[in-house]
């Protein structure tokens, strides 16, 4: 196995070209040319460790080859020595804002010349193993970063079917809501609707958070939450504080973790989901705009698929009478560029709802 360095030598002189050789050989594996424009082929062909190049050369001098060198992709990154007998310092400054990694003047001062071509074949040691290097640390972040997405996508998930579990809604509820969301917030995009306010969000994270928006039914009596019959009032204003139950329970969560962004959504979205529009909603009551747009989403979503799902209450209603129901909202109990919206993708929740979650 060849170990040797591989260095590219390009001089119109043959008795340089010679000399370096002999020289050099020994040491590193070496390769030449006398023409400039020959230059880039060989580069391409062996893609040397180190290119010598003089300046002064005929039909294509060094600072054009250099120039073509720093143009091509495949061999930018190689460095490049200038050997020439221009010893004025205009010259030497040319070069190296050329991008040349050294400029060594004629007649060669051999020790010099070794060290230093020692020190450029070093230093490319150095950036590619810091390069590989990163590289690794990259590949090791993602993957650990994987695992704790997937460590808490398992955890809400388990937590939201805990809820679902309590009042007896079987038949992946969360898991519907959360692709409900996604054909949601993937159509506000495209169609550029609340575009300030959505585009500094991590669309996976409001995704994730979906799924804790009825985390607070957890500390509702299950003679409510399974009651078969009409609530009555009292009962009513209990299960209206599972917005007020789920964001403090979220909010305890976030201090022990020192603040997400996904527990942040998760809150906003637990507490304001039942606003209504037109400010006839719990549990502050709040009108348009006012209404966190986390909340005017989920409100969209939770109704839809309460809607289209047996209840304890109530029988399922068809797609068909859901979606008429929401667009009679617009504007009272729903957001009514989100109503829009919704019309248009309608078929898309209705394929959702088709899902068979497992």
């Amino acid at each position: 196995m060849n170990l040797k360095k591989t260095i590219l030598i390009v001089d119109d002189d043959e008795s340089t070209l010679w000399f370096l050789t002999e020289l050099l050989g020994t040491e590193y594996t070496i390769h030449t040319t006398k023409h400039g424009g020959d230059a880039l082929r060989k580069m391409k062909e062996i893609l040397p460790d180190l290119v010598l190049l003089d300046i002064i050369m005929p039909e294509i001098d060094g600072y054009d080859v250099l120039k073509l060198i720093k143009d091509d992709e495949l061999i930018s990154h190689i460095p490049v020595v200038f050997l020439t007998a221009k010893d004025d310092s205009q010259s030497e400054v040319d070069g190296l804002s050329l991008g040349a990694v050294d400029y060594i003047g004629k007649p060669l001062d051999i020790p010099i010349l070794r060290k230093r071509i020692e020190l450029h074949l070093l230093m490319e040691d150095q950036k590619k193993r810091l390069y590989d290097y990163n590289i690794n640390l990259q590949h090791m972040v993602h993957e650990k970063t994987g695992k704790i997405e997937m460590l808490q996508e398992a955890i809400l998930s388990t937590i939201a079917e805990f809820v679902e579990f309590r009042y007896n809604t079987t038949g992946g509820h969360i898991e519907r809501t959360k692709l409900y969301i996604k054909a949601l917030l993937d159509k506000m995009v495209e169609r550029g609707v609340y575009a300030d306010m959505i585009s500094g969000w991590d669309i996976k994270l409001i995704v994730q958070s979906a799924q804790l928006h009825d985390v607070g039914k957890i500390k509702i009596p299950d003679s409510i939450l399974t009651k078969p019959g009409k609530l009555t009032e009292e009962e009513f204003e209990t299960i209206k504080r599972h917005t007020t139950l789920g964001k403090e329970t979220i909010g305890k969560i976030a201090k022990k973790v020192d603040g997400s962004d996904l527990l942040q959504h998760a809150a906003i979205m637990a507490y304001s989901h039942h606003e209504r529009w037109n400010g006839t909603g719990y549990p502050l009551g709040l009108k348009g705009e006012a209404i966190p747009l986390q909340g005017r989403i989920m409100a969209i979503v939770d109704v839809y698929d309460a809607l289209i799902s047996d209840r304890p209450y109530k029988k399922a209603y068809v797609h068909e009478q859901a979606v008429e129901i929401i667009r009679k909202g617009k504007g009272t109990q729903f957001d009514p560029a989100l109503v829009e919206l919704f019309d248009e993708i309608a078929t898309v929740f209705y394929n959702i709802s088709k899902i068979k979650v497992v």
